[in-house]
């Protein structure tokens, strides 16, 4: 061929490399070359997804030692029957669509895991609220500073460590991420009581007691475990599942986490209190009922995911110190050059900030409806899961009879007018519950085909980067509209704000139509 190994690779190109799986061997596409690169050092351990590395013998290309750039493609293998029937039916619409996914085993046990991580995560801030008000909150005085405190601790390291943590994700066995993420959080958590009590009556600063500093520092190591979680869990689903199911398995995530976000802080508090009372009935004396219940959560969670068996394995490379940023470079470039990522992205990161933004919006909403009062916004946000909840489950029921392109028209579409339509009914409960419950919906139309692509566009050794990017971005995004929303709305007032919102649903929908037309998605 003319070249060395080494100014071969020096001469590929970026979508190459990226599409060249880690650890030396050079995956063959019809119009490229399969090389075995020899370590030039001692070996260490990376991570491999089985599905990527096709056995020597599936092809007279691949087993060749080397096929030059005119060879011509290789026919393809047959089609196993039954694999194809299964197949076919996951693209026609129907409720087989959710069983078919289910009924994976691996599937199964990651999707349980998601339900019980879910939970625990929002029953942990009601239980922290409560332990504040019952130990910390002095008689007469708001509890907003203190839970503000406590918010803060758990937004910081989404916005600070979303990224990096997607870079080591990539590096590491993501279902060991799942597992001991889960169950260091299920630890931290049954150790509060032991740090209550030790820091009882004892104050860090005059005015800080000891123990509310120690709830702060949990919050941040939960959080911390949390972003290696999330792209880790996103980054897993492509390895247990083929790409035709992970449109019905993505509808079954956004349908369970919004449940999750209403079951959650709907019934956070009385299972809390159900704890604590069956603990004091076998335990006299012992307030350790809420902590055994919401650690027990994510021991669970990390039990069941024990129990899978994804595609990947450990395989040796030549050893090189860890490069963060230019990983972090990499994943950027990646989404840079690949126009469907970026506009998937986009359309996330909009959403995201639509709906922080609707959080705000809503307890105005209540201030200024008769029917509630604003520590009732509660229900409106409900109306928005219920609506996200209904569009998943419409999308995973469809299947792939309908193109990325038509749900994100569709999904955009309803943004843009329900909150156009919510400009004029901010002063009715009704009509605003409907308009919002449309809201949701529209939003679960873009965002889960949106996930979905973005799965099946990223290398298997890429997709850490790429969700811890998307989780890092997604959190700012819910963050910013939570500090300027309120400000603007004092200057453009409920209907202005609803109208700029539509407006910017609009231009990200137009964005994102005209690129998949293009794309042919």
């Amino acid at each position: 061929m003319g070249r060395s190994a080494a100014e071969h690779y020096d001469f590929m190109t970026l979508e190459q490399q990226w599409n060249r799986p880690e650890g030396g061997a050079e995956v063959c596409h019809p119009n490229s070359c399969l090389r075995d690169f020899q370590p030039a050092s001692a070996p260490t351990w990376v991570l491999k997804s089985e599905a990527l590395l096709p056995e020597p013998t599936a092809s007279p290309t691949l087993s060749s030692p080397e096929c030059s750039s005119g060879d011509p493609s290789p026919d393809p293998l047959p089609e196993d029957p039954q694999k194809e029937e299964e197949n076919q039916g996951l693209s026609e619409p129907g409720l087989r669509n959710f069983v078919a996914v289910l009924r994976r085993r691996n599937f199964l046990l990651l999707w349980t895991g998601q339900v019980c991580s879910q939970l625990a995560d929002k029953v942990l801030l009601v239980l922290l609220i409560g332990l504040i008000a019952r130990k910390f909150q002095p008689e007469g005085a708001s509890i907003s500073g203190w839970v503000s405190a406590i918010m803060l601790a758990f937004t910081l390291p989404a916005m600070l460590l979303g990224s990096l943590a997607g870079v080591f994700v990539d590096r590491w066995l993501k279902k060991g991420v799942l597992v001991l993420s889960n169950l260091a959080r299920g630890i931290l958590v049954l150790l509060l009581p032991l740090l209550l009590w030790l820091t009882a009556g004892r104050d860090l600063w005059p005015g800080i007691p000891l123990g509310f500093v120690g709830l702060l520092l949990v919050s941040l190591a939960v959080s911390t475990l949390t972003q290696f979680f999330a792209p880790a869990e996103q980054a897993i689903l492509p390895l247990i599942l083929p790409k035709r199911e992970l449109l019905a398995a993505n509808s079954l995530y956004t349908t369970t986490m919004m449940a999750s976000l209403i079951v959650g802080f709907a019934v956070g508090e009385p299972l809390l209190t159900l704890a604590d009372h069956w603990v004091r009935h076998w335990l006299p004396g012992w307030e350790v009922g809420p902590e055994l219940l919401v650690g027990g959560a994510y021991l669970l969670a990390g039990s069941l995911l024990l129990l899978l068996q994804p595609h990947e394995k450990l395989e040796p490379r030549p050893w090189e110190a860890p490069h963060l940023w230019e990983d972090l470079q990499l994943g950027l470039q990646y989404v840079g050059q690949m126009p469907l990522i970026r506009a998937a992205l986009l359309q996330v990161v909009v959403l995201y900030s639509l709906f922080a933004a609707l959080a705000v919006l809503a307890v105005r909403m209540a201030e200024v409806m008769p029917e509630l009062k604003p520590d009732q916004f509660g229900v409106l946000l409900a109306a928005a899961g219920l609506g996200m909840g209904i569009g998943a489950f419409w999308v995973g029921h469809a299947g792939r009879r309908v193109s990325c392109r038509a749900w994100s028209g569709l999904g955009s579409l309803l943004l843009c007018g329900s909150l156009a339509a919510l400009s004029w009914t901010t002063h009715w409960l009704l009509l605003s519950l409907g308009w919002i419950a449309l809201l949701g919906c529209g939003g679960a139309l873009v965002a889960v085909p949106m996930q979905t692509l973005i799965q099946e566009e990223t290398p298997d050794h890429l997709r850490g980067k790429i969700f811890g990017l998307q989780n890092n971005v997604a959190n700012i995004a819910l963050s910013l509209p939570l500090v300027l929303t309120g400000l603007a709305e004092t200057y453009f007032g409920l209907s202005g704000m609803f109208l700029g919102l539509s407006a910017l649903a609009a231009l990200a929908g137009l964005y994102t139509w005209s690129l998949l037309g293009r794309e042919g998605r």
